[in-house]
């Protein structure tokens, strides 16, 4: 058999990606630390199954990058994210990557309402993500055909992400990727019986448990099956109220002689957080960082109903439209079951089949308590109006989504090995029942009772109907695609899909008084019959490596409620009507080039890359105006044209001494409208402007140190400044963000009398999230953005939250 070598192109204690390579000789880095492979695909030699590649003793090799099957593939693995504060997001892991930048505004990355990634310039909502090839559908707040990956599998039981950036790979089981794919892998059950127990304290009074009891094979067959619960509960570093959740994970395995098995994944989630306050930049200049809802402060109803008239507190005297700030809550809740089962089954010792079922619900609701229930400014109760949003009088009403999933699918795919070809094509089919609608709830008049919880049933309250929609798509994919080897050192590979998707929206309601008519009876079809995917490459001189890879990818119409993104039926029918004949999917050709060298002194990477974005549909807030249920209601979505994005990334790790590593890497990205953007009759100047929310330049470095048990590292992140409106008239200033993270592992403890009972490996750790107590904008463009600055719509635009101060966490990791 052929052996193989790797080449650790760049790494950092902790985050190194390693491309594997079919060649002959050692390994550099010592091979005698590679697991088995976790594939059992069988075939040629030298075309070997995925691998994950672990640590050498003096560095933790976490993220395997091979381009031999379908363009540049990272794998970050379980050892980097156990670096970790427990709990924390593994997209937030990723960021140390070059390229990717991961915004939330707590530590951990927990709040969905604030997760937002960028990897290569393309914004989460264009990156594919499923878990064990099961589709997660797009990764936005307000997801309409999947769950958020946080909700899908707790964190310890992720065993790596398989990425592939920019080009992406065309069995994805997504309709959203135009840059690039992230496959979530679940841990298997483990062969012996056991169980881990992770307990984690931080600041804001954090408390983090995660339990899980692995029952080892019970018989001969090898049956084997885990079951996890996890609980995250935090107070919020700034403001009142607190951020939970809670989840369980099973995984049951039953093999299939030795080349084949079944699979059977459950989740089920709860989710209950009270969000941060959407922030402007006026009032990031004028107020400082502190501004929040009332919600869980002293006296928080009474100031919220005094608000409501005008009357505010103290420290609201320099705020820009004070009662646009005096929000009483703002919550999000969610509840999924999700799952599915899967058959990998050897048909012979060159054929494989796999095939996966799935279904999924969420229900939930997200809250807020508006202030804007009476036209008059002082008035209590409000006076009677038809087109009040008045129910008993009351100055405050609850406004409330409901959105909720149900959808099931299934996966197919058969992969053959015939001489020097590696051959595979699958379908996906996909049916997704989608609605959303929005209610106003009667608050007590003040005095006469206590606010409604946002976390309630709401059964029973009066309500009003503010509008709603349903959707339902029908998503069928299908890929072809070979990987050539024509001589050892050199890879070719080909592939293409067909999507072919169809959104219904119907049954739209609205309260005609505020709202217009909303779009219905309409259907939107996307159907690419040939998306091509190109890629080669060439290891040569031992140490180096070249590879290109071209592809096209497309972007199926998005969904969500009234006004709540950018998707073209989710408004007025009158501005559908406005827009229809200039709609078409989005679209995207991307380039990309690189070459990587290591040896035992230097690992070191180069990245380029250029994408062609067609067709990019946008939400255009044309009115930023006071009260929250008022605002942007002349909102659209349109075809603003084409982006090209340009970009390089750099990396090097230099390993002088055993155990230490320095990692740097520079990422630069020109990403501009090819265009001027005309809106609301009104041309503006965005042609060669950078787009908006991602940075030109980011810098990346880490310092880590391992001496036997002993882990250290400290790390450090630039990002560059991010453009707030589509003109660039304003933007957030850059900041710098760091890390410090300590741990010491012990190995076989005895415990109890004879050392009965034996813990095989407890990990002890310390970490300080924002080591230099940063002030720093975070998350931006989570409610849109508008087009200039010129007349202060960027400068009021509340569409900004913020990064937390400085964390500290204690952890304790215990597995038996």
């Amino acid at each position: 058999m052929k052996t193989g070598y790797s080449l650790a192109w760049l790494g950092l204690s902790g985050l190194t990606l390693v491309a594997t390579m079919p060649a002959t000789g050692a390994t550099i880095a010592d091979n005698r630390h590679l697991p088995p492979a976790s594939s059992t695909r069988t075939g040629k030699p030298h075309l070997p199954p995925h691998r994950t590649a672990l640590a050498t003793k003096n560095e933790d090799v976490a993220v395997q990058a091979r381009h031999i099957l379908r363009g540049t593939k990272e794998v970050l693995t379980r050892k980097v994210m156990e670096q970790q504060v427990p709990g924390t997001n593994p997209l937030k892991v990723l960021a140390q990557t070059p390229g990717v930048m991961f915004q939330s505004d707590d530590p951990q990355g927990l709040d969905t309402y604030s997760v937002q990634l960028y990897m290569h310039g393309f914004v989460q909502n264009e990156i594919g993500m499923t878990l064990d090839d099961i589709p997660l559908g797009e990764p936005t707040f307000r997801n309409y055909n999947g769950l958020n990956p946080l909700q899908a599998i707790s964190a310890e039981n992720v065993e790596r992400l398989d990425v592939t950036q920019s080009t992406g790979a065309e069995s994805t089981a997504s309709t959203n990727n135009l840059g690039g794919s992230i496959n979530y892998v679940s841990t298997a059950p483990h062969d012996k019986a056991g169980g881990t127990v992770v307990q984690t304290f931080g600041s804001n009074a954090l408390f983090h448990s995660f339990f899980r009891v692995d029952s080892g094979k019970l018989n001969e067959s090898g049956t084997k099956f885990f079951v996890s619960y996890m609980r995250n509960q935090t107070e919020k570093w700034k403001g009142g109220g607190d951020q939970f959740m809670q989840q369980i994970n099973a995984k049951l395995v039953q093999p299939i002689g030795t080349q084949s098995q079944i699979s059977v994944f459950f989740d089920r989630d709860d989710l209950q957080m009270v969000n941060y306050q959407d922030y402007s930049p006026n009032w990031l200049k004028n107020n400082g960082y502190n501004l929040d809802n009332f919600y869980g402060l002293p006296n928080a109803w009474a100031n919220a109903y005094n608000a409501s008239r005008g009357i505010y507190p103290a420290s609201y005297k320099n705020v820009s439209d004070p009662k646009d700030a005096s929000y009483y809550e703002s919550t999000a809740t969610s509840a999924d079951y999700f799952g599915g089962v899967t058959a990998d089954l050897a048909l012979t010792n060159r054929l494989r089949w796999k095939t996966t079922f799935y279904g999924h619900e969420e229900t939930g609701h997200g809250t807020y308590t508006s202030p804007y229930a009476c036209t008059d400014a002082t008035a209590s109760p409000c006076p009677v109006a038809d087109d009040t949003i008045r129910l008993n009088g009351s100055r405050i009403f609850e406004q409330v989504r409901r959105p909720f999933i149900e959808r099931f699918g299934g996966l197919s795919s058969l992969s053959y090995d015939i001489g020097q070809h590696a051959l595979s094509g699958g379908v996906w089919y996909e049916n997704n029942h989608y609605s959303t609608y929005a209610y106003a709830y009667q608050q007590p008049l003040e005095g006469e009772g206590s606010p409604l919880n946002p976390f309630g049933s709401f059964a029973g309250v009066p309500r009003r109907t503010l509008w709603g929609q349903q959707y339902n798509t029908n998503t069928f994919t299908a890929f072809i695609q070979d990987t050539w080897h024509p001589v050892r050192s050199l890879a070719v590979h080909f592939g293409f899909r067909s999507i072919l998707n169809t959104t219904r929206v119907g049954d739209a309601q609205n309260w005609s008084l505020r709202f217009p008519a909303l779009a219905t009876s309409e259907s939107l079809t996307t159907a690419k019959a040939f998306l091509p995917h190109i890629s080669a490459d060439w290891n040569f001189l031992r140490n180096n490596q070249l590879f290109f890879d071209i592809s096209e990818n497309a972007h199926t119409y998005p969904q969500s409620g009234y006004n709540s993104g950018n998707a073209p039926m989710a408004v007025s029918q009158a501005a559908y009507n406005a827009v229809r004949d200039t709609l078409k999917p989005e679209t995207a050709w991307t380039f990309a080039a690189g070459y990587r060298y290591s040896d035992h002194l230097i690992q070191a990477s180069l990245y380029l890359y250029r994408t062609n974005f067609n067709n990019r549909l946008q939400q255009i807030l044309a009115n930023t105006g006071s009260g929250a249920l008022l605002t942007n209601t002349t909102g659209t979505v349109q075809n603003v044209g084409g982006v090209t994005m340009n970009g390089v990334d750099g990396g090097i790790t230099i390993t002088p001494v055993r155990g230490l590593a320095l990692f740097n890497s520079i990422s630069y990205n020109h990403s501009v409208y090819d265009q001027n953007i005309t809106s609301g009759g009104v041309t503006y100047n965005t042609r060669n402007r950078q787009v908006v929310g991602y940075p030109r330049f980011m810098y990346k470095t880490r310092l880590s140190y391992d001496w036997h048990n002993l882990q250290t590292y400290i790390d450090a992140q630039y990002y560059g400044r991010r453009s707030f409106d589509y003109v660039g008239d304003y933007q957030i200033a850059p900041y710098w963000m760091s890390d410090l993270g300590l741990s010491y592992t012990f190995h076989n403890i005895g415990v109890g009398t004879g050392n009965r009972f034996s813990v095989h490996r407890l990990v002890l750790s310390f970490n300080i999230y924002n080591l230099a107590n940063t002030k720093y904008v975070s998350t931006m463009g989570q409610n849109g953005y508008t087009m200039s600055n010129a007349d202060d719509a960027a400068f009021n635009n509340q569409s900004i939250l913020l990064g937390a101060p400085r964390q500290f966490f204690g952890s304790v990791r215990a597995e038996f």
